[in-house]
């Protein structure tokens, strides 16, 4: 990892240190002392020598080297889900490694450890063949859950997270717990203006319990926040969801930029991806909002009767199945489909318009890639030559006419065809490049990819897809296609979310 920035990371050097020094004999300890002195350079280069070594194979090194991985996949790669055989997405153990985290993760640099077997919980049939461990190692536990979908999970040693083998993305299982997710979103439709005004009325509650679950959901629905879960105390970085906002969070505004009743949020979200909203909000939860503050420092909770559990059993009490995350694939499925409806150009750019509003909604942030001004240099440079070409192409094009013209033989006009078709296909080619560049320029710092595979009902895709004439290989690439093969199979061009 020295080629990376973590690298340079104060937090990251300490944590690596740490825990090194926790894996070295007593003669290293006494030895090495300062990470500042280490030099990691030959190992470095031995990596460095490997990659190389692996990108100069010849083919048929290369081909004999596939055919091994594929062996790999054949004999771990597949199981048996109700007798029909199924691909395993993630068959292959995560290797130990520096743990990097996202955001700025007070963890990061610490050691991944190796899992041994006797680390991994096996979950299969009882009348199934159980795989055998490693020799002289054995599995923590075999067990036999139908209730849950995966195959095998252990716990990793740095966030005490468990993590799981499932099954690939096109699965016939993961397929339908897709279309439940969605289906559950799409019947929210029916009720969400009653679910509206009762939280509307509920903000001038006696209950203050009552009132502060109505802002939490005003928030939840309007700006598509997460609720946020209870976290072990230290555990992880310092993020927070809708129910777990502090008083330092927010801050209110009676007047912000020609707005009244402004909320002011700045908070880290999931992943440590900051959140910075200014929002105008209706007179009475900006009330209650003032109410939550009094007497509170600046560490106190701001919802301090309220808890996502509590909220969650109040929207199930609603209508079955519903949770805030509901409302937040809810409400990036209705927006998707009404920017579509509303555009007029039935263009690609116009569907990562729509898709760029939901990524906003939700805060799908990136930071933008360190190649950016690069390839849009490069992009640029490739545009002022296709411009050239097509000045060029029309010059040709009136040469021709006029020879057409002074000659009146059918030759010179067949060139005249051919020279108009060389500009029309000019001006279609440098009319996708600019889009591309508008659309490169406009993602920039936004993450379409999150949303697209979680939020979005595919359906509004696909039959987008089918109603303009937009082939879905446009939209989805591959493995998306794979992943939602149950909505291409099934969607008609009438499709209402």
């Amino acid at each position: 990892m020295l080629d990376h920035e973590y690298t340079t990371k104060k937090v990251f050097r300490e944590n690596f240190f740490n825990d090194w020094r926790k894996e070295m004999t007593h003669e290293e300890m006494s030895l090495i002392k300062d990470l500042d002195k280490c030099n990691f350079g030959d190992i470095h280069a031995m990596h460095k020598a490997k990659v190389e070594a692996r990108k100069n194979m010849t083919k048929e090194e290369k081909q004999v080297l596939k055919e091994a991985n594929q062996k790999i996949v054949d004999e771990y790669g597949y199981c048996l889900l109700d007798h029909h055989k199924e691909r395993i997405g993630n068959f292959k153990i995560e290797p130990p490694g520096l743990f990097r985290g996202r955001g700025e993760h007070p963890k990061q640099g610490m050691l991944k450890k190796r899992i041994q077997p006797e680390d991994v919980i096996i979950n299969c049939s009882i009348e199934s063949c159980v795989p055998v461990p490693p020799a002289g190692h054995h599995w923590k536990e075999v067990r036999h859950d139908n209730t849950v979908t995966w195959l095998a999970s252990w716990t990793e040693n740095i966030q005490g997270s468990i993590k799981y083998i499932m099954l690939n993305a096109n699965s016939k299982l993961k397929g339908e717990k897709d279309w439940e997710k969605y289906e559950v979103a799409r019947k929210l439709k029916t009720c969400v203006d009653d679910i509206r005004n009762q939280y509307l009325q509920d903000l001038k509650s006696k209950e203050m319990g009552t009132r502060q679950r109505a802002v939490a959901l005003y928030f939840i629905d309007k700006l598509a926040l997460r609720a946020g879960n209870e976290k072990e105390e230290g555990e992880t970085a310092d993020t927070v969801g809708c129910c777990s906002l502090r008083v330092e969070h927010i801050t209110l505004h009676e007047q912000l930029e020609g707005n009244e009743c402004v909320v002011e949020f700045d908070f880290l979200g999931k992943d440590s991806i900051r959140y910075y909203n200014k929002v105008p909000v209706i007179r009475k939860v900006f009330k209650n909002l003032k109410l939550f503050l009094e007497n509170k420092q600046p560490g106190d909770d701001l919802f301090d009767r309220l808890t996502t559990s509590l909220l969650n059993k109040h929207l199930s009490s609603l209508m079955q199945g519903l949770s805030a995350k509901v409302f937040r694939t809810y409400n990036a499925s209705i927006t998707l489909q009404q920017q579509l409806k509303e555009l007029t150009n039935k263009k690609l750019l116009s569907y990562n318009r729509a898709n760029r509003a939901v990524a906003i909604l939700c805060n799908h942030q990136r930071a933008p890639p360190k190649t950016f001004d690069q390839s849009m240099a490069n992009l640029q440079a490739k545009i002022d030559g296709r411009k050239e070409q097509l000045a060029l192409a029309k010059t040709e094009l009136k040469q021709a006419k006029k020879e057409a013209k002074a000659k009146g033989s059918s030759e010179p006009k067949l060139l005249v065809e051919r020279k108009k078709a060389a500009v029309k296909r000019c001006e279609e080619q440098l009319l996708k490049m600019e889009v591309q560049a508008t659309d490169r320029e406009e993602n920039k710092q936004i993450a379409l990819g999150t949303s697209k595979l979680n939020y979005l009902d595919p359906r509004i895709s696909v039959a987008w897809c089918k109603n303009t004439e937009v082939p879905v290989e446009k939209i989805y690439n591959k493995s998306q296609r794979d992943k939602f093969a149950w909505a291409i199979d099934m969607t008609e061009a009438d499709f209402e979310f």
